[in-house]
């Protein structure tokens, strides 16, 4: 019989002592899935810390994990299609750990004409053929044959925002920065100034209009007593005094509020009184997206319209040092383009091979550098594998350099949007780190701006006490 039909077995058909039986292991998705699902968050099956130091010394799952595997043999097996459910005891006698492999087992034990209802007695039992759970099921099955093709289940992807967490724990250990929120005038802006100083990550340094702080602190609900205020009349002001903190080493990092990013990048860049550095400003987003095995930074996405070959260069490598700061030794970085052949008609396919060879001659260092290569075949190994292209990067970019800003910015907002993904964003290149935030941007992803910021100022203070 085809696995992808079920088959009932009618009440007549239904003999004494028949038996039927399902195994699944059970795996963290299992125990993820059931706790969404139901809102079980009992801290003994979801927070290993503390399962470790509960009676039972480890994470154990749901005890109705158990239980669903049992009514999947009634419902599928054992009677089968159009089986209803009409009572289940079970007793719990052992607990299932992460990676147990459970086996249901249904028994028939009697039979009930009147109705067609049939008792059975139920069991699970792991691995080492221990029974976890028992009890006795009464179900009413069907006279009739029923015979359906079994429904096909959709693919689940669960978005655990395990590397934003990882990179918030990383910074959140090291002493919070000074920080100068340029133009804080919204409740947005406040409410991310104060959720990155609660969780540790930052000291406030609020610049910009008091009066509109305090109006846009109060919309927000959030206590800025604690917090450094700088007056300053309007945005461009604003901006101006919030970079003339960080000359002055009274802050450690520059953080946009609510105004233009143009206007705080134009203080920046002021030949006389901004941050500049030798290296082309840039913006890196750093995403978590669903589906994808590492963490995926896309540049530049939000600052160079269309950079030139010198200024792709720059952008590369800020990336890449950023990388190394997030703890990926030697990162991959994907030149984009829409083909993986060198055109003279497309000009990102050819400032790609140049980029490529610069980094084999350690014009870029520290990351393997290959291009052009298209989207798919810089993120998928079986994309890379059909279109025969041979590369250490294809397949497993952790940085992909897109052609110009529009590019960008539409795979950054089609990863945001259509993929589920994360994204936190900061400005690269300047004297200090430049967390741009938006108003679409939800607490976690504020946070992961921030706790990047802080671990690059840190990163630079190790570097330059060294040298």
């Amino acid at each position: 019989m085809s696995e992808k039909l079920l088959v009932n077995r009618t009440f007549d058909e239904i003999a004494l002592g028949e038996e039927a039986s399902l195994s699944r292991r059970f795996e963290q998705q299992d125990l993820d899935l059931f706790a969404l699902i139901t809102g079980d968050v009992n801290p003994a099956i979801m927070d290993p810390a503390f399962a470790r130091a509960d009676i039972l010394h480890q994470v154990a799952a749901h005890g109705l994990l158990s239980g669903g595997l049992i009514a999947a043999v009634l419902g599928t097996k054992l009677p089968g299609p159009g089986t209803i459910y009409l009572d289940q005891t079970l007793e719990f006698l052992k607990p299932v750990g992460l990676g147990d492999m459970i086996t249901a087992t249904v028994i028939v034990r009697e039979k009930l004409p009147e109705k067609a209802d049939v008792i059975l007695d139920c069991r699970c039992m792991n691995q080492k053929d221990e029974i976890v759970v028992r009890g006795t099921a009464r179900v009413r099955a069907l006279r009739e044959r029923v015979s359906v093709n079994r429904s096909e289940l959709p693919d689940i992807r669960l978005n655990r925002h395990d590397r934003f967490r990882g990179l918030l724990a990383r910074a959140a250990g090291a002493p919070p920065l000074p920080t100068a929120i340029a133009h804080p005038c919204d409740a947005n802006a406040i409410a991310a100034a104060v959720d990155a100083a609660e969780a540790g990550l930052i000291i406030p340094i609020l610049v910009g209009p008091l009066g509109r702080i305090g109006a846009a602190a109060k919309a927000a609900e959030v206590d800025i007593g604690r917090y450094r205020l700088v007056d300053a009349p309007h945005s461009e002001a604003s901006a101006e005094a919030a970079v003339a903190l960080v000359r002055r080493g009274e802050a450690s990092l520059l953080m946009k509020g609510s105004l233009h990013t143009d206007e705080l990048l134009h203080a920046v860049l002021a030949p006389e009184t901004g941050l500049r550095t030798g290296r082309r400003l840039s913006h890196v987003y750093l995403f978590d997206v669903p589906g994808y095995p590492r963490p995926l930074l896309v540049t530049d996405a939000a600052v160079n319209i269309a950079p030139t070959l010198e200024e792709k260069r720059d952008i590369i490598q800020s990336a890449i040092d950023l990388a190394h700061v997030m703890g990926i030794a030697e990162p991959r970085v994907a030149v984009l383009s829409a083909v993986e052949t060198i055109n003279v008609k497309i000009p990102s396919t050819v400032d790609a091979a140049a980029l490529s060879k610069m980094a084999s001659r350690g014009q870029i260092q520290g990351g393997l550098v290959d291009g052009p290569l298209a989207f798919d075949n810089a993120v998928s190994v079986s994309a890379a594998s059909e279109k025969g292209i041979v590369s250490p990067v294809a397949g497993q970019a952790d940085i992909l350099l897109v052609p110009d800003l529009e590019a960008g910015n539409m795979l950054a907002k089609q990863l945001s949007f259509l993929a589920g993904a994360d994204a936190a964003g900061i400005v690269l290149g300047a004297k200090v780190p430049i967390i741009l935030t938006s108003r679409a941007d939800s607490e976690r992803t504020r946070l992961a701006s921030c706790a990047v910021a802080v671990l690059l100022a840190y990163a630079r203070q190790a570097l330059g006490a060294k040298s």
